[in-house]
């Protein structure tokens, strides 16, 4: 299929740290600034952008950059440091288009490789902003402010890719997807046909 899911090691530096402890230890505190950094101020630059300022090019400006440099931070940094996960697009000599979804090898040892602060972190701001911004999205439909509704939809796209992305490569694939909802609505018509054969014994 064109969308595949590797687990390979990401950068040969990872073998080295994933050795340590990470239970609860933010070992990359800078990229966990980073990742909330850049998408938090974007949502408050829009909330506050028309107290601000009267300009609404500047605003504008200034939340798309902040939004791209989230979204490449988040994509190409943050994600292989906190999560050891990473997705991206390669383009073959055919010139099909393939979506890479990688996970970083699990030790040796079997222990975890990410730290779980960092990695309430990361989900964290992954998950919460993008819902921010269909919140934001609404907000602007209903209010009738159109000059504001490509802003928000930028959010909302940037953001949704890289939640999107990162779910395809802690879940797997849509096949792996599917497998997982069949197998979850079988063990819950497995658990009430017991229910139900238990009462029926009593």
């Amino acid at each position: 299929s064109s969308d595949d899911i590797e687990d390979v090691s990401l950068f040969d530096a990872d073998d080295e740290v994933s050795r340590r402890s990470k239970k609860s230890k933010i070992r990359h505190p800078v990229a966990s600034f980073f990742h909330l950094f850049f998408r938090v101020s974007a949502i408050v630059v829009y909330l506050l952008c028309e107290l601000l300022t009267s300009s609404f090019i500047a605003c504008m400006v200034t939340i798309i950059l902040l939004l791209s440099c989230d979204f490449w931070a988040v994509k190409n940094v943050t994600g292989r440091l906190m999560v050891g996960l990473r997705w991206w697009n390669q383009v073959d000599d055919d010139g099909r288009s393939h979506w890479i979804f990688e996970a970083r090898k699990v030790s040796t040892q079997g222990s975890k490789t990410s730290s779980e602060a960092e990695s309430r972190i990361f989900w964290l701001g992954l998950i919460t902003c993008p819902i921010i911004w269909v919140i934001f999205a609404f907000s602007a439909l209903f209010s009738f402010k159109v000059k504001w509704l490509a802003v928000v939809m930028m959010g909302v796209v940037l953001q949704g890719a890289n939640l999107y992305g990162y779910i395809r490569c802690k879940v797997g694939s849509r096949k792996n997807l599917a497998s997982m909802a069949t197998s979850y609505l079988g063990k819950q018509f497995l658990r009430q046909t017991v229910a139900k054969d238990d009462q029926t014994a009593s």
